[in-house]
């Protein structure tokens, strides 16, 4: 099932967290290296939170509409930061079944076909063939 959530993404002028993040949806908080850090970073909080709500049979909560976000509501707002440069709610894409799939590493059996020769070297090197493929599919989508 994939939703979209509001953030509310502070930028700092810290050389180590140069983003705080803030999903308001579940009030979790995170932060990130960079703008792509900090919304991968968003958009595994999300789906971490959501997946932990599911296994202890909660509610998982809809999202909120950008309008109804006040943006001074991120913790960050009162803490120590005197140094937060740019503040904005944006919004994070997240897919939960993809990621329950992740978190259960459910395989699923896919037919592949290789050349004889191939599938004999394989064989006689005792490689595990389902094993190589994945490293070899994560590497090329770089999910490494």
């Amino acid at each position: 099932m994939k939703k979209v959530y509001p953030i509310i993404l502070t930028e700092t002028t810290h050389k180590k967290i140069p983003f705080l993040i803030y999903v308001p949806d579940f009030d979790a908080m995170s932060q990130g290296k960079s703008l792509s850090n900090a919304l991968e970073m968003a958009e595994d909080l999300i789906c971490c939170s959501a997946y932990e709500m599911k296994r202890q049979g909660q509610r998982i909560p809809p999202p909120s509409r950008t309008r109804d976000i006040d943006i001074k509501s991120s913790p960050w707002e009162n803490e120590e930061y005197s140094d937060i440069v740019d503040r904005i709610i944006t919004l994070v894409s997240v897919d939960f079944d993809l990621y329950e799939q992740k978190m259960l590493q459910t395989s699923v059996r896919r037919n592949v076909s290789l050349p004889a020769w191939l599938d004999a070297e394989a064989t006689k090197a005792k490689l595990n063939v389902s094993a190589v493929l994945q490293e070899a599919l994560k590497e090329r989508l770089s999910l490494g």
